[in-house]
């Protein structure tokens, strides 16, 4: 069926309609939104832009419509729209991602907001951020660019992912962030007791849970989803690290599981964190959960 569409689709209206009906067949839980992204990356328009081009049926030449079909084909067996496209929107800012590094989430965007929120309370001219396990740079990014003012600090110890993280650093060009190659256990000793904001999205799924996303468990890297037996290993060895770099009164925030709020509030309290508080994300799942040095 992927091969009958350069063949016989001519418009952007058809186009959308047969490439929707193959991913909704595959198993994809936005179809019309993937397929939109799709045309639209191919043709170099918006989503808005591909929906009023279906409106007018515009026409599709047979070698963007060759494209698109490859395109779906790839979709179509579960490969992650983002490593596709080669590109991953993150709240303002659209980053390069693909095999090795994990694609972030929108939820994650939603966790952002409350390190953005506790910076843009600091009383302090330059506020200091951490962002520990930065993975494709998405976070620190965000609160470097939407928080200018302040001084944001990321360390990625995965090579492999550190090549985005590098690519999307370079890209952004923030001059108030800083990147490095490192272990989260010992970084950044240079500012420690100084930090206003440690944020991290650790990973924390259980070695012998099974993601339930096709796309999570074939291509995000191993590394950025496992933390041990109880997914909480590299949890504890970022309450560890955060405890000396944030000042007394610094917050704390870490993104996880949504059945994870109440061992992880129990973690921290043991840690010697203050006011342990857990946040839902916007569909109403436990999603962050922060504390106070």
């Amino acid at each position: 069926m992927p091969e009958e569409i350069s063949r016989t689709v001519t418009t952007v209206s058809s186009m959308r309609e047969a490439v929707r009906g193959l991913l909704s067949a595959a198993g994809i839980s936005d179809p019309q939104v993937d397929a939109d992204l799709l045309i639209g990356f191919v043709l170099d328009a918006s989503r808005g832009r591909v929906q009023a081009m279906a409106i007018t049926d515009t026409a599709v030449s047979p070698d963007d419509a060759a494209t698109i079909n490859e395109l779906t084909t790839r979709r179509a067996a579960r490969e992650p729209l983002q490593h596709i496209t080669g590109q991953a929107p993150f709240r303002s800012l659209v980053l390069a991602v693909g095999p090795g590094v994990f694609v972030p989430r929108p939820e994650t965007e939603q966790v952002t907001q409350i390190a953005i929120d506790r910076l843009n309370q600091s009383e302090l001219p330059e506020p200091i951020a951490v962002d520990l396990g930065t993975g494709s740079g998405a976070i620190a990014l965000a609160l470097a660019t939407e928080v200018p003012r302040a001084r944001v600090f990321a360390v990625e110890k995965s090579v492999d992912a550190f090549l985005w993280t590098r690519r999307n650093f370079d890209a952004v060009a923030a001059p108030n962030a800083t990147l490095v190659l490192g272990d989260l256990a010992d970084a950044f000793p240079e500012i420690d007791g100084t930090a206003d904001v440690v944020i991290s999205n650790p990973p924390y799924i259980p070695d012998a849970a099974i993601p339930r996303e096709v796309e999570v468990r074939l291509h995000d890297p191993g590394a950025a989803l496992y933390g041990g037996e109880d997914g909480l290993d590299v949890v504890r060895a970022v309450s560890t690290r955060a405890q000396m770099l944030l000042h007394p009164g610094g917050t704390l925030i870490l993104e996880h599981g949504e059945e994870q709020g109440p061992g992880i509030r129990a973690l921290l309290a043991a840690d010697g964190w203050r006011t342990p508080r857990t946040t839902p994300d916007l569909s109403g799942r436990d999603r962050a959960t922060s504390a106070i040095r």
